[in-house]
């Protein structure tokens, strides 16, 4: 079962869940994949209730919320997902199931072709109503150099060499599942 919910209510916990971890769900070709993220901005553009998540280049969830223009967010309500979060973040979709290996549940959607994850209930449907690749030349050399290291892989996990793509997604849908 969903709750709707009032995501300006909900705001300061959408964000502090941001700030420790959340996940993003991509879905297309039969394919789904959640990953860890930690960066994000919740706001209001155009009239509308935006999440921008950052994706870097070379992602395979990034590859399917390409395919679809759609992503969720799911958000966890207390500490109970921490292994869920760990793993997600640390492994590709590309090489394993995350789902299956772990044995958390795909929610089906209501507004999106993409499903939230039960485990982490405080979901968000979004379409992706605008999106930009970051310019190397506009950022600091500092977070340039920290974030963007050019001698490390771009399959790499952490700081890599490929920048990330800003999605600004409408949110279209707002539920904690039960």
């Amino acid at each position: 079962m969903k709750k709707k919910i009032d995501v300006y209510e909900h705001m300061g916990e959408i964000l502090k869940g941001v700030k420790s971890g959340v996940l993003i769900t991509g879905k297309a070709d039969d394919k789904v994949n959640s990953m860890t993220i930690s960066w994000g901005m919740l706001g209001i553009e155009w009239g509308k209730p935006i999440f921008v998540t950052f994706i870097r280049e070379n992602r395979f969830t990034r590859s399917l919320i390409e395919k679809t223009g759609e992503f969720t967010v799911s958000i966890p309500v207390d500490d109970s997902a921490k292994k869920i979060l760990s793993f997600c973040g640390s492994k590709s979709g590309r090489d394993v199931d995350k789902a299956k290996e772990l044995g958390f549940t795909y929610e089906e959607p209501e507004m999106t072709s993409v499903p939230g994850v039960k485990e982490l209930p405080l979901t968000l449907e979004c379409k992706i109503v605008y999106k930009q690749a970051q310019d190397m030349n506009a950022m600091t050399e500092e977070n340039r150099a920290k974030f963007y290291p050019q001698d490390v892989d771009s399959l790499f996990t952490g700081s890599n060499k490929d920048t990330h793509v800003a999605y600004y997604g409408e949110i279209v849908n707002a539920y904690v599942i039960e």
